[in-house]
């Protein structure tokens, strides 16, 4: 059989197209990119990545990181999202620190994210939501709640996270910067807490954040001033110890991406 030359002009191409991949045809990840992380289109599924992913996830998170996993294992055909344990941060952390096995954690502020990182844990967490809170009260507002200043009425029934809680630490401020010491009924180790006495009427009000009071039609949200200055920084972070270190970081990678910042902002949650 002869063989053809190949002409300069083919060889010329050739080249550039070699070269034009090895300068830019590739995904740039920078320093900064989650370690493990499989980059690819939108919607494209990744069976190269598995094992299961076990999440601790503020109480906040739940609406939008239970739809998160139903789309990350769309995406990572081998890869199963263990249900996800939901409650306060500070709770969690807790747990972490005293040995619970979790491969992710995400977390409603930065302090107790930064316990888990003290605690030699994880070394880096990433910010991928923010949150503010407003006043919340049964469908219809029947105690006639109008404003913080009514949180401090002892005739009215008010809840709040507890102080240790994201939630609470974000309370106490918003109501110190507002010069309204509350009379407080009862405090809640989450803010799914705070809004099921709400929502059941055994409150006639509480202080939850936004992306919460827009999950049911069985409260209404009171206008709130100064909410927009006391505002919760959510970080994520796959941990050292993650049996699937892999698909802990993809699953980090994934809420972090543009699909998974579509899916927090439907529900109401700022960028970070």
């Amino acid at each position: 059989m002869r063989r053809h030359p190949l002409s300069f002009a083919a060889l010329a191409a050739a080249l550039l197209v070699v070269t034009g991949c090895a300068a830019g045809g590739g995904p740039d990840i920078g320093a900064d990119a989650t370690p493990g992380a499989v980059v690819t289109g939108p919607g494209s599924p990744e069976p190269d990545v598995s094992g299961e992913v076990n999440v601790f996830a503020a109480a906040s998170l739940k609406d939008g990181f239970d739809e998160l996993a139903t789309q990350f294992e769309q995406r990572h055909p081998s890869v199963s999202v263990a249900p996800i344990s939901y409650d306060g941060s500070s709770t969690l952390a807790t747990q972490l620190i005293e040995g619970a096995p979790a491969d992710v954690f995400a977390s409603a502020d930065e302090a107790n994210m930064q316990k888990v990182v003290d605690a030699g844990l994880t070394a880096s967490p990433q910010l991928f939501a923010t949150n503010r809170l407003t006043i919340v009260v049964p469908a219809g507002n029947p105690a006639g709640i109008t404003g913080l200043a009514d949180l401090a009425d002892a005739d009215r029934t008010v809840v709040l996270c507890a102080a240790e809680v994201p939630c609470g630490a974000a309370s106490t401020t918003l109501l110190e910067n507002a010069g309204v010491t509350p009379s407080v009924d009862s405090y809640e180790q989450n803010v799914t807490a705070v809004l099921t006495k709400v929502t059941s009427g055994e409150a006639d009000a509480g202080l939850v954040y936004v992306t919460d009071a827009a999950t049911t039609d069985e409260v209404d949200a009171v206008e709130t001033p100064g909410a927009d200055a006391v505002v919760n920084r959510y970080p994520i972070a796959a941990l050292t110890a993650a049996r699937s270190p892999e698909a802990a970081a993809a699953f980090v990678a994934f809420v972090l991406s543009d699909e998974g910042r579509a899916v927090l902002d439907q529900r109401g949650f700022g960028a970070p």
